[in-house]
């Protein structure tokens, strides 16, 4: 009977692993569609011409739709590669809100959801407290109204007040398990503090509309050091205070999330059907639907906040297709996105919906604008060069989506959904 079960399990074995290596994704170069840009796209014309300085990364995917409207993706990358790294400023903030929302649904207490007032304490003299927010509705912070704030203007304290509910282990331990091999989250974000200190996390308290009490987390921490074990730097040189120093900058201690990553946290919140169940981010239908409504939604649409649309236009941070001077969206546009920009390098990862033409596709890039190679002397060249680059890298792209053959229209009616009214009444 042991010589008969031993192959049987050894085959299992094999299949299990060839099914695993089949999930891998296969990248069609996109090199061959990128050499037909011509000068009508001048400023990305000049980007592939001499792509080198720019560290420029795509990733393109299409999506093709079956008679059941399931949707079929077709990858394509230009200089994808998970181990350059770059600095992934705000973008890191799309996971951080997911797993903000993946550990509410797991606590599964009566009254406890992400419009529950969550008030943060300080356990330390460094750390600061947050028991009111005067841009909510009710003016009491909670999880809903820090996600919005994050996915329409990438706001940092909204980000870093749910990197505080988490803490370093929960985050990076999730995002390790559901595959994305090239993420580390391990600070706060434009907080000057030390990693020590990052790895400390405000006490929480969840409160109902009485104050009463309905959960606590005590003030935490980790020994764990989530760090770059390949200790990239960048840059030639950088300036620390009003001083210039001549070598490059480390990162070790900085956060990292791989193109292949972003653009992987992107398709689960798009199309989670598309991913195991051990991969994708566990999230209730009502609080998916939170953040694709707020990672479409328009920062003049918004009441609570209320933005100053001179401040924040229609395109304040959508890049891809519209970046660049201040303009509106048409209506019949939809971008379901997160940017990011630090350090001279402008990130976008979007999936882009045109209901009028009734195409979607994905693009994420990164591309590093900074000529002269010196970080924090905000020398960039983001309005000159990278965010006409990823609007008409959005064009381009656009126009091809517009020619290619489809054999079925998709069904967006979920888009149309989860975006209806969305210039919203609080």
């Amino acid at each position: 009977m042991q010589r008969i079960l031993l192959p049987l399990l050894l085959l299992s074995l094999s299949l299990a692993a060839e099914a695993e290596a089949t999930t891998e994704i296969q990248y069609q170069p996109l090199q061959p569609l990128l050499s037909q840009v011509t000068t009508e796209y001048p400023i990305l014309h000049q980007v592939l011409v001499k792509p080198d300085p720019y560290r420029l990364q795509i990733i393109y995917t299409q999506i093709d739709r079956d008679s059941n409207n399931n949707p079929d993706l077709t990858y394509y990358q230009f200089g994808l590669d998970d181990s350059r790294y770059f600095y992934p400023a705000s973008t890191v903030k799309l996971p951080i809100a997911l797993l903000a929302l993946e550990w509410l649904a797991e606590q599964n207490i009566a009254g406890l959801n992400s419009d529950t007032t969550m008030l943060t304490d300080a356990a330390t003299d460094w750390q600061t407290a947050q028991t009111a927010d005067p841009t909510a509705a009710n003016g009491l912070p909670g999880i809903a109204q820090y996600i919005k704030k994050v996915l329409l203007v990438s706001d940092n304290d909204g980000s870093n007040r749910l990197y505080e509910l988490l803490g370093q282990d929960f985050i990076n331990q999730r995002l390790a398990a559901k595959g994305l091999k090239y993420s580390l989250i391990n600070h706060r974000l434009s907080v000057p503090l030390t990693a020590e200190q990052n790895r400390q996390f405000n006490p929480v308290r969840f409160v109902d509309t009485n104050g009463k009490l309905i959960l606590a987390l005590p003030f935490r921490s980790t020994n764990q050091q989530y760090i770059n074990k390949d200790k990239p730097t960048l840059g030639r040189a950088y300036i620390r205070g009003n001083e210039l120093i001549n070598s490059p900058m480390d990162f070790t201690d900085k956060n990292r999330l791989s193109l292949a990553d972003f653009d992987a946290v992107i398709k689960r919140v798009i199309f989670p059907q598309l991913f195991s169940e051990n991969k994708r981010f566990k999230l209730r239908p009502e609080d998916r639907a939170l953040v694709l409504r707020y990672m479409a939604m328009l920062p003049p649409d918004s009441t609570n906040p209320l933005y100053d649309a001179k401040q924040y236009p229609d395109n304040y941070s959508k890049f891809l297709l519209f970046g660049g001077n201040a303009q509106q969206i048409p209506e019949h546009i939809r971008i379901f996105n997160k940017t990011g920009w630090a350090y001279g390098h402008i990130i976008d990862g979007a999936y882009i919906v045109d209901l009028q033409q009734q195409i979607e596709f994905f693009i994420t890039a990164v591309i590093y604008a900074n000529e002269n190679d010196t970080l924090n002397d905000d020398q960039y060249q983001t309005d000159e060069v990278a965010l006409p680059f990823l609007r008409q890298l959005g064009e381009y792209l656009y126009q091809h989506e517009l020619q290619r053959p489809k054999k079925h229209k998709p069904d967006l009616s979920e888009v149309i959904r989860v975006t209806a009214s969305n210039a919203e009444i609080d």
